[in-house]
């Protein structure tokens, strides 16, 4: 089976992108990730949305340029450039071919964001996520994540507690982790 992705020039995405066998490399190389986004970013521009950084997983929205709609290249150049100069894992020889270090899984999960009702579903799960997997109580506290401008864009009320109940959250099809 082939899996097809949706390709639509400037549309918004949900994604969400997990490390190899679950290894928690991300807090502990968060500069690494970062500077992996800034490279992408200066190359193919995008606006970020939202956005946590979990031990293990992110999740992102991100919104493409209206002549763009090429994410896989950006996954990839994030990917590889995260990935330079960490050392290689124990990988197959499929891996080995295709120069994957074993750092990633392969694949990313995306979902095409339809309407603003789909936004803001996916945007509370992005900010809900730390507390979700019991990292923090509160989304505010949790430093890699976009919350706390999110607050200072007017997205949600200062002092805002979101629970498993907020917007939708307990939606298990969100996130696909």
């Amino acid at each position: 089976m082939q899996y097809r992705r949706l390709y639509q020039p400037g549309a918004r995405y949900f994604f969400t992108v997990v490390t190899e066998n679950r290894e928690p490399l991300l807090i502990e190389n968060v500069e690494r990730l970062r500077a992996a986004f800034r490279l992408c970013l200066s190359r193919y521009p995008f606006e970020i949305e939202a956005m946590v950084v979990l031990p293990e997983h992110l999740h992102t929205i991100w919104r493409l340029p209206e002549n763009d709609a090429d994410f896989s290249k950006r996954w990839m150049v994030i990917k590889r450039k995260f990935s330079a100069g960490l050392p290689s894992r124990v990988v197959s020889d499929s891996k080995t071919k295709k120069r994957e270090k074993g750092i990633w899984q392969r694949r990313f999960w995306e979902h095409y964001i339809r309407d603003e009702d789909d936004w803001r579903r996916h945007v509370d799960y992005i900010h809900f996520n730390p507390v979700k997997h019991g990292y923090v109580s509160k989304p505010q506290d949790w430093p890699h994540s976009s919350f706390n401008q999110a607050i200072r864009k007017g997205w949600y009320e200062p002092g805002v507690l979101l629970d498993d109940n907020f917007n939708g959250l307990n939606n298990e099809n969100i996130g696909n982790e």
